[in-house]
């Protein structure tokens, strides 16, 4: 037998989902009665309404027509059941004149004990509302409420006593599970580092000095990002590539002639600087960066925009298209001329090297501290594996891994993951959006319209990977259930 306090409550409604559930969990509540006749007296609406942490029973009693006999009490105890369980709620005692005067007028304890709302029976209401609330335990979850009712006589002698159900109490519960997925471990781990380098030229000149303007700030940031990787013991340098970019003024031919002679300057100055072969680092160029010129006009406000890009998109061959911009708009051309050509000269250039792969755990979690750019996602995968899931150290995994690959969608799907458990559901949101349809995916998604509230969406999501993954059956059948009693 297990009795707890009381309190009293305000019942409200027979059904409802829990208002106060956290984001990873969605709860329905289910009471089903019937109202009618219990113990001798009349019952209606009987309701077990559970709100986060507290239980509320509420029902009507009928007592205009009970009759008692003029030397007895009757005290009817609520009770909630299930099993070895049991929980007696506030009782309510019916005196008669003789009791009355017999037990409490003398000063004894109501026969109900000193929770009892003591009525005399000459006095009772019609009807009376009664309503208890109570901490909630997980054993209520398919209890019954019943109502007990007790009948003394002289000198507090039990005559007689017996119970009979009142309702069914079933509570359905989402806790979601997360599905994760390992990433496919990279035969090679191959990374690129790129940039941009605005090399000055003498005027129709194609050899580099590299004093000449703002080239030794230029230079070195070619030579800073070869060095950031190449010192690096973890990796090794597979190759470079340099395309070179004219501006459109003055003829196509020689701008051909300047823009590969300069891209093929600057790789043999790269080349000589740090020994490599000459098939080391490959070359490509563009004679005029029509391209980057569009770009920036899209973007501006300058005057005839729209007319400027007119002229760009055309189908004139570049001599004639530079010549009519200038013609036509000669007051926007010589603000280009001046201050955007000098930008369409550049240097684009891309290093790509490999990283070894780590495979003991420690190694992992330092690297992970210090570089995590080096890892892989299965790196990083194998690095959560170590933690508790759910833990800080577990998400923080995650998180990272969608930082360095903010387009993978297997990172996506992790991290939506992670996001979730936590309950950040506009951040795992943002993340599904990148997620792709994978099966995983799509079970994500699911999850997140559970964990909204969304259950008609959900329903649809766990339905189209039902079978292909084994989470998605058991979240399919309970979000149907929730669906079906709470009618969302």
């Amino acid at each position: 037998m297990r009795n707890l306090y009381i309190y009293k409550y305000v019942l409200a409604t027979v059904l409802s989902i829990a208002a106060m559930m956290p984001a990873t969990a969605q709860t329905v509540s289910q009471s089903v009665a019937t109202d009618g006749t219990a113990c001798g007296i009349g019952i209606s609406d009987i309701a077990m309404k559970r709100n986060a942490e507290l239980m509320t029973i509420g029902m009507n009693f009928d007592l205009g027509k009970f009759d008692l006999d003029g030397n007895h009490v009757a005290v009817f105890s609520p009770m909630i059941v299930k099993g070895a369980d049991t929980l007696v709620l506030q009782p309510v005692g019916l005196y008669s004149r003789t009791r009355w005067y017999q037990y409490l007028r003398a000063g004894e304890k109501p026969l109900g004990g000193e929770g009892e709302t003591t009525i005399r029976w000459s006095e009772r209401p019609e009807t009376m509302d009664y309503s208890q609330t109570v901490p909630y335990a997980e054993w209520m979850n398919g209890s019954q409420l019943y109502l007990r009712r007790s009948e003394y006589g002289c000198c507090r002698k039990l005559l007689l006593e017996w119970a009979e159900p009142l309702a069914n109490y079933r509570e359905l519960k989402y806790s979601p599970m997360f599905r994760y997925v390992r990433p496919v471990a990279d035969a090679t781990k191959t990374r690129e580092l790129s940039g941009r380098a605005f090399v000055d030229f003498v005027v129709n000149r194609t050899e580099i000095n590299p004093s000449y303007r703002n080239n030794v700030y230029e230079l070195n940031k070619i030579i800073s990002t070869i060095d950031s990787v190449r010192s690096d013991k973890d990796i090794t340098v597979k190759r470079i590539t340099i395309k070179g970019f004219a501006s459109p003024e003055g003829s196509y031919a020689n701008n051909i002639r300047l823009a590969k002679g300069r891209t093929e300057s600057l790789k043999q100055y790269v080349r000589k600087l740090y020994h490599f072969s000459n098939d080391f680092i490959s070359t490509d160029y563009e004679p005029e960066d029509w391209a980057g010129l569009r770009d920036y006009v899209v973007k501006s406000n300058i005057a005839n925009r729209d007319g400027i890009l007119a002229i760009i998109d055309s189908n004139l061959e570049p001599d004639p298209k530079n010549s009519k911009i200038q013609s036509t708009y000669p007051v926007q051309y010589a603000f280009l001329l001046k201050e955007v050509y000098p930008a369409l000269r550049h240097s684009d250039y891309t290093i790509e090297y490999t990283i070894r792969t780590y495979n003991d755990i420690n190694e992992i979690r330092q690297i992970m501290a210090t570089a995590p750019q080096k890892l892989s996602l299965n790196e990083m995968f194998l690095l959560a594996q170590s933690y508790e899931p759910g833990s800080d150290e577990y998400n923080n995994v995650f998180d990272t891994a969608v930082r360095m690959y903010p387009n993978d969608e297997t990172a996506n799907v992790n991290a939506a993951n992670s996001a979730m458990s936590r309950g950040d559901i506009v951040t795992a949101t943002r993340y599904l959006s990148k997620a792709g349809n994978g099966n995983e995916a799509i079970y994500a998604r699911g999850v997140l319209a559970a964990l909204q509230g969304d259950n008609a969406t959900a329903v649809q999501m766990f339905s189209q990977v039902e079978g292909k993954l084994p989470e998605a059956s058991e979240a399919l059948k309970t979000v149907k259930e929730i669906l079906e009693y709470s009618g969302k």
